[in-house]
């Protein structure tokens, strides 16, 4: 303990001669509200829009429940074309550090025991994931003088390693982080998993909840409204990350919603999904409310973010069954793979500097491209606190797109790196730019019909029903060769040659 203070201290010694911005009564509270494994088409809300920009709704929007989303997006912007990596470790530590994972190089879901590469995997990923020494968002704004606190899901790091202790990575308090991805269990009478089978998932610091009726989402939101309050009245500004670990696996019924889905004709698992979903937005809600009564919420902006496609028990991750009518699911390289949902509003509207410093426009849809990255700058230029140069950004600013204005000069582009097996998807790297969109597959197999590529034309095709490969050579080439110096820029790592095991494939170009 000792000692964990002693390097707690060096670090905010280091930092203190690192960010410029320091606490004080302008900056505002900062939430960030993570769903696990929540794609953009798991909710009520509509995300996708017609040919004219408006709102579309759709099958699986009128099975969901989620009025709180509906009622966070009537005051901010909710954008159509947000994208997430397609698994969530990868997605975590982008948001914590601004970079794309390729580049900070966990590019997959973290094992919590072993190095999960996958055979022919980069041998030299990052899978220890985020260190006590790594520059982070809550470190930054730590030393800055928020009180940072992490309630939910960790999946920062392996077991034995830094990682699994937010606290070590610049969290002030943590409920419920640890080294695993998804629970134990979800039921307070299993204490969460604490002596079932799945006892090294079980949630931690939850002990008051044991044998209670209480669901994870709830006592997760308790703990984090408490946290809050506290922070308030120690007159603090704070950073609340609130990472539940609902939607994700296991589909455990929360029996407050099971009714509202009981005659639906889906499964059992996909009707226990939907309980996930709508327990999580009573959660939002419940959050929403607890910053007005504290009279804080004025000053307090979130931030609502799925961290990877939807998980949906509904059909074949390569279908269009999941998240319909995008294609794919969670791990895949289609849109269902990797497009979530995103807010941003002011928890209440006012006339005050903070909101004047970052209008959002209420009620907009922003068509632009954005990523999870984006988070990272955009929150440390609101908070007034600096990032050293030496550490590289990835994320561009949300400030322009936040006010439902386009930004011309903002690149339209996403990359998404995938070096790995086994998944929904194996092996590939994706690449967006503007209406196109390229899948490299590092070994073709049945998925890629036996070729490296696929092509896809957003704007006319968004649902990737057409592959075009084969009919837009020059295109395809131009999108490959913006692929590989996507690659390059970010210092990316490649899966290995199955004939040695260690030499890195990179990309090949399509002959002309």
């Amino acid at each position: 303990m000792l000692m964990t203070t002693l390097r707690a201290a060096l670090i905010v010694l280091t930092l203190a001669g690192i960010c410029a911005g320091r606490a004080d009564a302008r900056q505002p509270n900062i939430v960030v509200f993570l769903v696990d494994d929540m794609g953009v088409m798991d909710t009520s809300l509509p995300f996708l829009t017609d040919e004219a920009g408006r709102p579309k709704r759709y099958p699986l929007n009128d099975y969901y429940r989620t009025p709180n989303m509906e009622r966070l997006a009537a005051d901010g912007v909710r954008f159509n074309n947000f994208y997430a990596m397609s698994v969530c470790s990868p997605t975590r530590i982008s948001i914590m550090t601004g970079q794309n994972a390729a580049r900070h190089h966990a590019t997959n879901w973290i094992n919590p025991d072993k190095n999960n590469r996958g055979t022919y995997g980069p041998p030299d990923w990052a899978w220890q994931g985020l260190g006590k020494d790594d520059l982070t968002l809550p470190r930054l704004l730590s030393e800055a003088g928020y009180h940072t606190i992490h309630v939910g899901k960790g999946h920062f790091g392996p077991r034995a390693f830094d990682g699994a202790d937010p606290q070590k990575l610049g969290f002030d308090d943590n409920v419920g982080g640890a080294s695993f991805g998804s629970p134990g269990s979800y039921y307070g009478k299993q204490n969460y998993g604490l002596g079932t089978r799945r006892a090294k998932s079980a949630v931690p610091h939850l002990k008051k909840y044991h044998g209670t009726q209480t669901f994870l989402t709830e006592a997760l939101t308790i703990e984090a409204n408490a946290r809050v309050a506290a922070a308030v009245q120690a007159e603090q500004p704070f950073f609340l990350y609130m990472a539940h670990y609902a939607v994700h696996a296991p589909f455990q019924a929360d029996a407050r919603f099971a009714a509202n889905y009981a005659n639906s004709g889906k499964p059992k698992a996909a009707q226990a999904f939907a309980t996930l979903i709508e327990g999580m937005d009573k959660s939002l809600g419940d959050i929403l409310d607890q910053l007005d009564k504290l009279g804080v919420a004025e000053e307090t902006i979130v931030f609502f973010l799925g961290d990877n496609g939807s998980d949906a028990p509904l059909g074949h991750q390569h279908a269009v069954a999941c998240a319909a009518p995008l294609r794919g699911k969670k791990g895949a390289h289609y849109e269902g793979g990797m497009r979530v949902p995103f807010i941003a509003a002011w928890a209440k509207a006012a006339d005050n500097a903070n909101q004047q410093r970052l209008p959002i426009a209420a009620g907009a849809i922003q068509h632009q491209t954005a990523a999870v990255q984006d988070l990272f700058p955009t929150i440390l230029k609101l908070a007034n606190v600096s990032c050293p140069q030496t550490h590289t950004v990835d994320g561009l600013g949300l400030e322009t797109l936040l006010s439902g204005k386009p930004a011309p000069d903002r690149p339209q582009q996403f990359l998404m790196h995938y070096p790995h097996a086994p998944h929904r998807s194996d092996y590939f790297t994706c690449f967006r730019d503007g209406d196109w969109k390229v899948i490299y597959h590092y070994f073709p197999s049945a998925v890629s019909a036996g070729s490296h590529y696929q092509l896809y034309n957003l704007a006319q095709d968004p649902f990737e029903q057409t592959n075009l490969a084969a009919q837009e050579p020059q295109r395809l080439r131009s999108m490959m060769e913006a692929l590989v110096d996507q690659m390059r820029h970010h210092d990316a790592l490649y899966p290995v040659d199955k004939a040695d095991g260690k030499t890195p494939l990179t990309p090949k170009l399509p002959q002309s």
